[in-house]
């Protein structure tokens, strides 16, 4: 039996203090880019009861996302906002869910992401990051924005930090390791990364004011 949404909440609310709890339920975000970085970002937002994740990807479930991503063998071949969706409905069915299949672009950014509060970027294509990035910050000055940088290898998950890159930007990562290098992307050190982009965000919502 799935317990009630009074339930749940009160359930969180005893973990997390029922002020940032309150926060945190009437929070919106968006998480752009559903791969190693998103999946995780968006699981862990659902899982501390934000209220509202926006999930934007293109892509469908390949058998090599298996090794880092929020997905299962039985997904191959959904789009990844579905079959994330599904994940994390079953996490939380009251939290909203909003699934958004497409690409990105500057033309499309400012009117996707222009009622969210705050957007983690999570791409693995350079270009892409740096078009989200740009348009955020020149289109959409008053969202908070977590991008990553730096995250491939087995060196030491130590290493990954979040920095304030300016008023609303933040970066996470090593800010050095690159996928063409070694090893590549190992999902434990893939998995810090999106955790310290989605407890910044957290960190940012409980900043917030209620009013």
């Amino acid at each position: 039996m799935i317990p009630t949404y009074e339930e749940i909440y009160a359930a969180l609310a005893e973990r997390h203090g029922a002020e940032l709890q309150k926060k945190l339920s009437t929070a919106r975000t968006a998480v752009c880019g559903l791969g190693g970085l998103g999946s995780n970002i968006a699981v862990c937002l659902v899982r501390a009861g934000v209220g509202h994740v926006r999930i934007i990807d293109f892509d469908r479930v390949d058998i090599s996302n298996i090794n880092r991503q929020q997905y299962f063998l039985e997904q191959i071949g959904q789009y990844k906002t579905d079959a994330l969706y599904e994940i994390l409905k079953k996490i939380n069915p009251y939290c909203e869910i909003v699934r958004t299949n497409v690409r990105l672009n500057g033309e499309n950014i400012p009117e996707i992401l222009g009622s969210e509060d705050i957007i983690c970027e999570a791409f693995d294509d350079p270009e892409a990051k740096a078009e989200l990035v740009n348009c955020v910050l020149e289109r959409l000055p008053e969202k908070y924005l977590i991008a990553a940088s730096g995250m491939a290898g087995l060196i030491s998950a130590n290493l990954i930090k979040t920095r304030k890159v300016a008023k609303r930007f933040y970066l996470s990562g090593d800010g050095e390791s690159d996928v063409s290098e070694g090893t590549g992307l190992v999902s434990s050190r893939v998995m810090v990364c999106a955790a310290h982009q989605a407890h910044k965000a957290i960190q940012i919502i409980n900043a917030l004011s209620t009013t």
